[in-house]
């Protein structure tokens, strides 16, 4: 979920980037195939046999589809689960569901996956401090499941996880999570039965807290999630691999919120090209000394809040630092995407 951020297209990119071919200042990539995904993880050989002439016509190949896909998945930067009110209840549907789905639309076959209301990542829930929350929770998988709220502080019975606080969700059921939102940051929701699988597979969402008094907020012009994954659906930001990811587009002086978020079971050192990035809280909790950096190293299940200051125009690489993440013979794939300054 972002908000203030302006639709971009193909053409604006380039103008933005300060470009008059279908070029630009970001290292270029290649549609993510089913090797070059396999390759990176399992740390095969990064050469592949392709002449340099091979190599080049590769990177520009991908950096001319990212160039293309601009603008055509309007959900990559979050959908918002709508809500109902009940009983002083802010109630929200959430479906767990046996999917098929792509990281790379268009390229290679879908594979089984799974979703909250056939999305990945699931939708959105954001609510403010001191709601009361109802998370009405149905199964409609072969597998039966759970939901867990990662970093959210509730009662333990409302913890998600099976045989220890509730039985497991068994395909065909249903089950109600009813808590007051007490602690405001960046939190997640995801499945705590056969997670190594569900999660990965796409059983994670955003559950954002607002704090009740915003005095102390950053003020910002846009406000982005990144989910990082790297597993069941491969390596992603967003449930998408470059170069079907979307950028991120600002005007020069904009300041804008990045929240991190790591679903997946390897870290994750996302570095930015050109802008520093002010860390300002940790888990969702503010930190007491921000600091800046360029890379910042995300852990499973953590979940870093930055604020970016725009300062300098441009087309920006934005990646993670693992570089079998993110970039290969093929030219850049997988967990990248750009932020371009106007």
């Amino acid at each position: 979920m972002t908000s203030g951020k302006t639709v971009v297209d193909r053409r604006n990119f380039l103008r933005l980037a300060g470009l008059a071919a279908p070029t630009i200042g970001l290292a270029a990539c290649a549609p993510q195939t089913a090797s070059s995904t396999v390759m990176p993880m399992e740390g095969g050989n990064q050469q592949g046999g392709n002449s340099n002439d091979e190599m080049d016509s590769l990177h520009e190949k991908g950096v001319k589809t990212f160039l293309d896909y601009i603008g055509k998945d309007t959900a990559f930067w979050g959908t918002p689960l709508a809500f109902t009110m009940k009983d002083g209840f802010k109630v929200f549907e959430v479906t767990c569901q046996d999917i098929e789905w792509t990281s790379t639309p268009g390229v290679g076959k879908p594979i089984k996956a799974m979703a909250y209301n056939g999305i990945v990542p699931g939708p959105e829930i954001r609510v403010t401090e001191g709601d009361k929350v109802r998370v009405v929770a149905k199964n409609e998988m072969a597998q039966s499941t759970s939901i867990h709220f990662h970093g959210v502080l509730l009662p333990n019975t409302m913890d998600g996880v099976p045989f220890i606080t509730q039985p497991p969700i068994k395909p065909g059921e249903t089950f109600t999570y009813e808590f007051t939102a007490r602690n405001p940051g960046s939190h997640m929701y995801h499945s705590h039965h056969n997670a190594a699988e569900q999660v990965t597979k796409g059983l994670l969402g955003p559950f954002i807290i607002e704090p009740k008094d915003k005095s102390k907020e950053p003020v910002v012009d846009a406000d982005y999630t990144m989910i990082l994954n790297d597993a069941g659906i491969g390596l992603t930001i967003n449930g998408r691999g470059f170069p079907y990811t979307q950028p991120i587009l600002a005007k020069q002086g904009d300041k804008i919120r990045v929240r991190y978020m790591n679903e997946g079971l390897l870290i994750h050192p996302m570095h930015l090209h050109g802008l520093e990035q002010l860390v300002i809280s940790k888990d969702g909790w503010p930190l007491p000394a921000p600091y800046y950096g360029d890379t910042i190293v995300v852990g499973p299940g953590e979940r870093y809040d930055v604020i970016v200051d725009c300062h300098t125009p441009g087309a920006w690489a934005f990646h993670c630092h693992i570089l079998t993440h993110a970039e290969s013979d093929h030219g850049m794939f997988g967990m990248v995407t750009a932020l371009v300054v106007k």
